[in-house]
């Protein structure tokens, strides 16, 4: 028996193809995409059949296939039956309100909680973690006689006042100032200015893209509020959320015409992300690579 040994010149003029690399990672950044397309069209979905549904013709919201003959009948009803003037008016300034005072105390709660050390900071965290825990029903009565007392039912003030405080807003506002840079800090009370100078001339001044995502997301969250609006107004044209309900008849429930209201409700919402996204991506982010 002959053994046939390979010729080295022939071996290095024809080596054999090196391994492929990055096929596996490209395997996974397919899947991975693909994931966030599944995810995304379930988000999406009920947003373009709410859109689909405002444009079908009456009464036909569930029987009606596509394509469809697109109807205005819908958008009619819902314009002429609500009176959208004194609730936008009313909505916008809650949301507003309420906005706005649990910024404001979310952003002095967080510069304290971070950028000072007194006895008792940990419990008290805990404390305010906690109420976070709470749900808002449970406060509905204890809040409703008070503001009995004091005069503020069926007003926005009522829906503003016990609504001023957010627990989210002083966790996420102390995650930015725990990354915030102590020199600027130092640098300031060395200049000799005073804790709350600190605060207006330094602290908040680089807070900018952060406190504006999360005045859009306090504000969304306000302009979506229903039950609480519901129980403090004793008029239908109160906010937006509580005006739509009344086109949901129990006798004849007009499903068309409350999308479509709820539809329009919604496009101020849709507008104001879509102009300031970056904002609101840029904010998240930034608290994490800090």
């Amino acid at each position: 028996m002959f053994q046939v040994t390979p010729d080295p010149r022939t071996d290095s003029a024809n080596p054999p193809p090196p391994p492929r690399r990055g096929g596996g990672r490209r395997d996974t950044t397919i899947a991975r995409h693909a994931v966030l397309i599944a995810v995304g069209l379930l988000v999406v979905a009920p947003l373009v059949w709410l859109i689909l549904a405002m444009f079908r013709a009456p009464r036909t919201l569930f029987s009606e296939s596509l394509p469809f003959k697109p109807h205005l009948a819908n958008l009619a009803h819902a314009l002429s039956e609500l009176p959208w003037s004194q609730l936008l008016l009313h909505t916008v300034t809650m949301a507003i309100g309420v906005s706005l005072g649990q910024l404001l105390s979310g952003l002095l709660a967080a510069y304290a909680f971070s950028c000072w050390q007194f006895r008792g900071q940990r419990l008290l965290m805990l404390v305010v973690i906690g109420t976070w825990l709470v749900p808002f029903q449970v406060t509905i009565l204890p809040n409703y006689v008070l503001l009995s007392k004091l005069g503020l039912l069926n007003s926005v003030a009522g829906v503003i006042v016990p609504q001023l405080s957010s627990t989210f807003a002083v966790l996420l506002l102390r995650q930015h100032l725990k990354n915030f840079p102590s020199e600027l800090i130092e640098a300031a009370r060395i200049d000799g200015l005073s804790s709350w100078s600190i605060l207006w001339r330094v602290v908040v001044p680089n807070l900018g893209p952060s406190l504006a995502a999360l005045e859009i997301l306090l504000f969304i969250g306000a302009w979506n509020e229903y039950l609480w609006p519901l129980i403090v107004y004793r008029s239908p044209d109160s906010v937006l959320q509580v005006g739509i309900s009344h086109l949901l008849s129990v006798t004849d429930p007009d499903y068309g015409a409350l999308l479509a209201a709820a539809g329009l409700a919604t496009l101020p919402l849709l507008v104001l992300y879509l102009i300031l996204q970056r904002r609101i991506v840029d904010a998240f982010v930034r608290s994490g690579l800090r």
